[in-house]
C-alpha cells in the first residue's frame, strides 16, 4: 500500500513537471516569496556584508536558492515565488541604489546575469519539480526603467517612441491615467510599456509563452497590473498558459474585484484583506474586527473567486508586520487566518523570522544573518502548512468552499471553512478577561483536536465552543478527530503529501467511502469547548 502511494506521488510530481498548472492546482499550493538577492548565500561568502540601507547587491541567486531549498519545504511550502528574472539596468548606481531587486527592467527577453545563468534557472526549476513544487515568477510588462523622461532606448526590448506611453505623472483619480501615465519619478523613472499597441502585444506574447516553456515555469506573479490595460490580460496570461495572479494595490474591493475573472486575471494579491488583517490585529492599532469581517462579506459578493485570492501579511512594498506591531500573537493570529480562511497563503521570507524593517528598502533584509532558525513563526508555519496540505488533499473541496462567519466581537472572530472551525483574537499576549463563544454544526461528546496545541477537547452541548483567554490570546484551530485520520498531524497516521488535484479527487473520494464523512458531519450538529490557550507548537 504504502509502495503505491509512493508511486502515486512520483507520478503526481512527474505531472507537475511536465504540464502547465491551472488555477485549481495553485489553489491548493502555499508560496514563499523571495527575493533573489537575499535568500541565500554562496559557500565561503561575508554574512556579515548585506545592509539593506545599501540598496545594493548583496550575492542571492538562482543557485543559492535551489542549495537551500530545504529550509522552504521543511516548513511545508509547497510553492515558491522569486522576483523577477530578467535583464536590469545597468548603470551609474542611482539616487535609489542599484537594481538588486529585480524590478528594474531593461530587455525583459533576457535574462539577469546577477542572478545566475539560463542552466541555473533551469536547475532550480528542474529541482522544485523533482520535490514536487511549483516556481512562481515574478514579471514586468507595464514599464521599463531609467534615469530621464527622455531615456535612450537601446537598452530596451522595443526601441521606438511609438510603443511607450508619453511621459506623465499620474493623476491617481483618473483612470486613464493610472493606466498611461508613468510609475516612478523624475529621479527614476518608469517609462510605461503602449500595452494597447498590437505589435507590443504581439511581442509580449511571444515572449511570456517561451519563458514558460525554456523554464517549466507553473504561475506568474504580475508586478504593476492595475496600471495595464484590463483587456491586456486574458491573451498574455493565454500565452502564458499558467496561473496568473496580479498586484492590484488597491484595499477597495469594487476596483480590485475587477481585476479577477475571465476577461482580466486569475487572482490578484489580496490587499482588501491585508489592510483589514492590519485594522484587526495590529498592535497597537484601531483593532477592528468588524474591518476584516466586512471585507470578507464584500470580497464574497464581488469577486468572482475569493478562494484564489493570495493571501500576504508582509511584502516588498509594505512595512514588516514586527514593524506595526510589537505582540507576536498579533501574527500568530493573522498568520492563521491566511491558512484557514478563502484564499492562497503567501509568505514573504523572513517573516518566520520576526523581521521588522519599515518601508523599501528597510523591508528587503537579508535572509542569512537569522541563520534560519527554527522559531516559533517558522513552526507554526510548518504546523499550518502541514494541516492545509492535508485538508487540500485528503478532504473534499475544502479549498475551493468558501468560509462562513459563525460569530464576531469587538475581541475577535470564529469562523467555519469544510470541516474546520478557527477562532482568533486581537487582545495580544497578556491575559485578558474575555470569552468568544462560538456556534459549530458538531456534535455534543465528539472527541477533537485543537491542531496548534495538539490538545484534545470533547464536545460540549449547545454547539458552543467556549473561548476563555485568562492565559493569553492564542489563535485555535478545530476538527473532529475522526476526520484527521490518515492527516499526519498530532499524532495521527499519514503520509501528509502534496499530491495533484486530479489524484486528490480519487484519494478523497476514497476515503470518504471508507470513513463515510457526509454521515458523519451530517450528523454532527453541535460543539462547546472550553479553551483557555494553545502551548507550543
Amino acid at each position: 500500500m504504502m509502495h503505491a502511494f509512493r508511486q502515486l506521488l512520483s507520478f503526481a510530481a512527474l505531472v507537475t513537471s511536465v504540464s502547465a498548472a491551472t488555477a485549481d492546482q495553485w489553489r491548493g499550493r502555499s508560496i514563499y516569496q523571495i527575493i533573489t538577492d537575499r535568500y541565500a548565500l554562496p559557500d565561503g561568502a561575508d554574512l556579515n556584508a548585506c545592509n539593506p540601507k545599501d540598496q545594493t547587491w548583496c550575492g542571492g541567486t538562482w543557485t543559492t536558492i535551489r542549495e537551500n531549498l530545504d529550509y522552504i519545504q521543511g516548513a511545508g511550502f509547497t510553492a515558491i515565488w522569486i522576483s523577477p528574472v530578467s535583464q536590469n539596468y545597468e548603470g551609474p548606481r542611482t539616487a535609489y541604489g542599484d537594481a538588486y531587486h529585480g524590478y528594474w527592467i531593461a530587455d525583459v527577453t533576457k535574462l539577469n546575469d546577477r542572478f545566475g545563468t539560463a542552466d541555473d534557472l533551469k536547475a532550480l526549476s528542474d529541482e522544485l519539480h523533482r520535490r514536487g513544487m511549483y516556481l512562481m515568477v515574478d514579471v514586468v510588462v507595464n514599464n521599463v526603467m531609467a534615469t530621464s523622461t527622455t531615456p535612450d532606448l537601446s537598452t530596451f526590448l522595443f526601441q521606438d517612441e511609438s510603443k511607450f506611453h508619453p511621459f506623465c505623472p499620474i493623476d491617481w483619480n483618473n483612470d486613464t491615467s493610472v493606466i498611461d501615465c508613468w510609475l516612478g519619478d523624475t529621479t527614476v523613472t518608469l517609462p510605461d510599456v503602449n500595452t494597447q499597441d498590437p505589435d507590443v502585444v504581439s511581442a509580449y506574447q511571444s515572449w511570456i509563452t517561451d519563458l514558460v516553456k525554456e523554464y517549466n515555469i507553473d504561475g506568474l506573479r504580475i508586478d504593476a497590473a492595475k496600471h495595464v490595460n484590463l483587456d491586456f490580460w486574458p491573451k498574455f496570461c493565454g500565452s502564458a498558459g499558467v496561473f496568473c495572479i496580479g498586484e492590484v494595490f488597491d484595499d477597495d474591493i469594487g476596483q480590485a474585484s475587477q481585476y479577477q475573472g475571465p476577461d482580466a486575471l486569475d487572482s490578484i494579491l489580496n490587499y482588501p484583506i491585508y489592510d483589514a488583517l492590519v485594522s484587526a490585529f495590529a498592535m497597537p492599532g484601531t483593532q477592528n474586527i468588524s474591518a476584516l469581517t466586512d471585507k470578507v462579506a464584500q470580497s464574497q459578493k464581488m469577486f468572482k473567486d475569493p478562494t484564489l485570492l493570495g493571501n500576504f501579511l508582509e511584502d516588498q512594498d509594505v512595512p514588516r508586520w514586527a514593524n506595526l506591531s510589537v505582540d507576536p500573537q498579533s501574527l500568530y493570529n493573522a498568520m492563521v487566518y491566511n491558512w484557514m480562511s478563502d484564499g492562497i497563503p503567501i509568505l514573504y521570507y523572513g517573516q518566520e523570522q520576526g523581521f521588522h524593517g519599515n518601508s523599501d528598502p528597510y523591508n528587503r533584509e537579508p535572509l542569512w544573518p537569522s541563520g534560519y532558525a527554527n522559531t516559533t513563526a517558522y513552526q507554526l508555519t510548518s504546523k499550518l502548512n502541514r494541516f492545509r496540505n492535508f485538508l487540500v488533499n485528503g478532504t473534499s473541496n475544502w479549498a475551493s468552499t468558501q468560509m462562513e462567519i459563525l460569530t464576531q466581537s469587538d475581541y475577535g472572530l470564529g469562523f467555519r471553512k469544510g470541516d474546520v472551525v478557527t477562532i482568533l483574537t486581537n487582545i495580544g499576549s497578556p491575559p485578558k478577561n474575555v470569552t468568544i463563544n462560538v456556534y459549530t454544526p458538531w456534535a455534543a461528546s465528539t472527541s477533537t483536536t485543537e491542531i496548534i496545541s495538539c490538545e484534545k477537547y470533547a464536545v460540549g452541548s449547545n454547539g458552543t465552543i467556549f473561548m476563555d483567554y485568562n492565559k493569553g490570546g492564542r489563535p485555535a484551530v478545530f476538527m473532529p478527530d475522526l476526520l484527521l485520520n490518515s492527516s499526519g498531524v498530532c499524532g495521527f497516521e499519514g503520509p501528509n503529501q502534496y499530491v495533484e488535484p486530479p489524484v486528490v479527487a480519487q484519494v478523497a473520494s476514497g476515503a470518504a467511502s471508507v470513513l463515510g464523512r457526509g454521515a458523519v458531519m451530517g450528523a454532527l450538529l453541535g460543539l462547546a469547548i472550553g479553551v483557555w490557550g494553545v502551548v507550543g507548537w
